[in-house]
């Protein structure tokens, strides 16, 4: 592949794309309402206009306005630097190394502040990593950035076009330098600049498109659509802790079944979970694919109905075929079924940490609710109220009804222990006592539907 000195191409084209006039959209001709803008960033960008800045609100707030959406956040854009912002507000927090922000809290609400970024212009050579005022490149990666510019200069550096739109608080207008009106209109989700360039800069632009494409709607544009493909292979450069944070975002917007499909089509997946990959490489009567998107699906629905969701849960998803077929080879050679699910669990997590970290506060739960799975096929005395009583009951059951609705597990087994929960203490004391039929023992091992008549899918 042609090497691409990064920072010039990308300072380069920058300087020729801000010569252009931007286009204006006045007041009259966008459907932006101050009504539907937090007032906390009103407060921002007043502020920051009357002690003589220019403020506007910009990315996936201004173009969720445009579309008739609610947006999540709200972040201004100024030309005043973190430290000027820091002492107009009281209530203002300097973060970040790579990336120098301000952010301003009111109450649960945080608004982010950022100063306009200018071109960064690395020199000639791009096998090594120079720094330039306050930005850092290494071998075409963006290692820090905090050289300031102009609204024109923010622009261009932004990622896609229809997140370089600013809402000009100073007349109301929207201002669009990479016609991002225009592909909002079209639904195309289109890079700013060559996107091998861009997406080398950033790897982690490759999920944001996923994201941004299932969320909207949109098409992704078909020369940024060959080069993820290609590229894929950079995620693996990126932080895992970064990685995990960009994975919540993934999965935990609302479109998670959108956004697997995606990612697997654009072989970005298996940077992700590789060992989840591997393993639906082997599926048998559609598991486990059918139990990640059966997950995916009802995580989505209970955003939708405005519940609450735990990585933990995700994550304890996506891993579990690898545990589940490691413990399985464990208890073949004679470990017990408990040492066999602890042990898996630990080496899997172990190498999932070297592609996307799991932070403690999560990696237990997941190992509880692996761990309790077996436990639900004892459906015999005492052991079975104890396991109503245990702090992670409901996690641990929803994940096995998963199981039991994609054909891993019994359903009558589902069925049992959601009928334990809505009766009374006497008739819970009657069900341990018959059993139904269960075991007195976990067997640990996957019990499988009668295969399906129908071929399997191979694409999520």
């Amino acid at each position: 592949m042609e090497q691409h000195n990064t920072a010039t191409e990308n300072a380069s084209a920058s300087a020729d794309a801000a010569s252009t006039s931007p286009v204006i959209i006045p007041r009259a001709e966008h459907g932006i309402s101050r009504a539907n803008i937090s007032r906390n960033a009103l407060k921002v960008l007043y502020r920051l206009k009357e002690a003589g800045y220019r403020a506007c609100l910009v990315g996936g707030g201004v173009r969720d306005l445009l579309l008739g959406r609610e947006p999540k956040d709200f972040d201004v854009a100024t030309d005043a630097h973190p430290e000027e912002v820091n002492r107009l507000f009281r209530n203002c927090r300097l973060v970040g190394r790579r990336f120098r922000l301000a952010h301003v809290r009111f109450g649960r609400e945080i608004i982010e502040v950022a100063t306009f970024r200018a071109p960064h212009d690395n020199g000639d050579d791009d096998t090594g990593s120079e720094e330039n005022g306050d930005a850092l490149v290494e071998d075409g990666r963006l290692i820090r950035d905090n050289v300031y510019g102009t609204i024109e200069q923010d622009a261009w550096r932004r990622d896609f076009t229809v997140n370089a739109l600013y809402y000009d608080i100073a007349d109301f207008s929207v201002v669009d330098y990479a016609g991002g009106m225009e592909d909002l209109r079209q639904g195309v989700l289109r890079l700013i600049g060559d996107p091998e360039v861009r997406l080398r800069e950033d790897p982690v632009r490759m999920l944001r498109a996923v994201r941004f494409a299932a969320k909207l709607g949109f098409r992704v544009d078909p020369t940024c659509e060959a080069a993820i493909p290609r590229m894929a292979g950079l995620l693996a450069e990126v932080a895992p802790a970064r990685l995990f944070d960009e994975a919540i975002k993934l999965f935990h917007g609302g479109y998670g079944v959108q956004t697997f499909e995606m990612l697997r089509r654009y072989d970005l997946f298996r940077y992700l979970f590789p060992g989840t990959e591997e393993a639906l490489s082997h599926e048998e009567n559609n598991f486990p694919i059918t139990f990640v998107a059966n997950a995916l699906k009802s995580t989505d629905e209970r955003i939708d109905e405005g519940k609450g969701v735990n990585p933990a849960f995700l994550y304890a998803v996506m891993l579990w075929e690898p545990v589940r077929r490691l413990a399985d080879n464990l208890m073949e050679s004679g470990t017990p079924w408990l040492p066999a699910l602890q042990q898996a669990g630990g080496a899997v997590l172990s190498e999932q940490a070297a592609h996307i970290a799991i932070p403690k506060r999560f990696g237990l739960p997941m190992r509880e609710i692996w761990e309790m799975q077996p436990r639900f096929d004892q459906r015999r005395g005492g052991r079975a109220l104890r396991l109503l009583g245990h702090p992670r009951f409901r996690a641990a059951y929803d994940f096995y009804c998963l199981r039991a609705a994609s054909g891993e597990a019994l359903e009558e087994g589902c069925e049992w222990w959601t009928r334990i929960q809505e009766v009374s203490a006497d008739e819970q004391r009657r069900m341990v006592s018959a059993g139904d039929g269960a075991g007195d023992s976990p067997g640990g091992r996957r019990r499988r539907r009668r295969p399906r008549r129908r071929k399997s899918d191979s694409g999520g």
